[in-house]
């Protein structure tokens, strides 16, 4: 079971060893841009470090939305982080599930999450995993309700798509998170990885705001129990830099028997 944490991309195997993280999460371009990805000049000592990478698209990335002009850049844009996160060794891309907007009908979201899949295809394929991650908020999201990630998974599971279970989320997105492992695996069939936050708005709040393990509205022993059921690798991403990271990597440990 490795744990970690969601870190600044400019050194992220100092911030690993800063923290006793044994994976690393970290964004290739500005979150809210855009931009396609540039070279690192780390490629090979990440390849080679015995630190787990995973790395989160942006969050403008929207391969749901019915809107042209949103879709098609992010499904280029998708596509060009996973060919830069394969280049580094990343066990994973994560990506939002996204959401069609108010009044719109949420099946064109999951059939453009098909297309989605299909474009990589007929781009010469998914050189890594696409963990779909669900959201807090929205009630036209494709994952935020449990339901709803069933529908988009009949659309996206036979493409291979891998899930990420973010506790902030799903307990500000309004699903309980006792037994929520089984739950998920009934719909997806895995759980790749667990993004083990706290959260500061309360439960089916739809708000996306993370808090330290314990110092929000989430008791921690379910965010424990939820890695201990999965097995699957966690990340933190939680405030407090170094201090707060390295708190709530500590408490994982100790409590899940890492």
């Amino acid at each position: 079971m490795r744990i970690g944490a969601h870190v600044d991309p400019a050194d992220p195997l100092a911030e690993a060893a800063a923290r006793g993280a044994e994976a690393v999460q970290f964004f290739l371009t500005d979150p809210q841009g855009y931009k396609n990805p540039k070279p690192r000049e780390d490629a090979e000592q990440l390849r080679a470090s015995d630190v787990d990478v995973y790395i989160h698209a942006p969050y403008i990335v929207n391969v749901a939305s019915p809107n042209n002009r949103i879709r098609i850049p992010s499904r280029k844009l998708l596509m060009a982080h996973a060919k830069a996160a394969a280049e580094l060794g990343a066990k994973g891309l994560i990506v939002h599930g996204g959401h069609v907007g108010a009044g719109a009908d949420l099946s064109a979201g999951f059939d453009n999450w098909r297309k989605a899949f299909e474009y990589a295809e007929k781009d010469g394929g998914l050189p890594l995993p696409i963990l779909i991650e669900n959201t807090a908020g929205g009630d036209n999201a494709c994952a935020r309700r449990f339901d709803d990630l069933a529908r988009l998974w009949e659309a996206v599971g036979s493409f291979g798509a891998g899930f990420c279970l973010d506790t902030c989320h799903a307990f500000a997105g309004g699903e309980d998170l006792v037994g929520i492992v089984d739950r998920i695996k009934a719909i997806t069939g895995r759980i790749d990885l667990i993004h083990a936050n706290d959260s500061k708005g309360g439960f089916d709040s739809g708000q996306d705001r993370h808090d330290n393990l314990g110092n929000g509205k989430i008791d921690p022993e379910l965010v424990v129990a939820a890695i201990r059921a999965s097995g699957a690798p966690a990340i933190v991403e939680t405030p407090g830099g170094v201090e707060g990271q390295s708190a709530d990597i500590a408490l994982l440990r100790a409590r899940s028997g890492a």
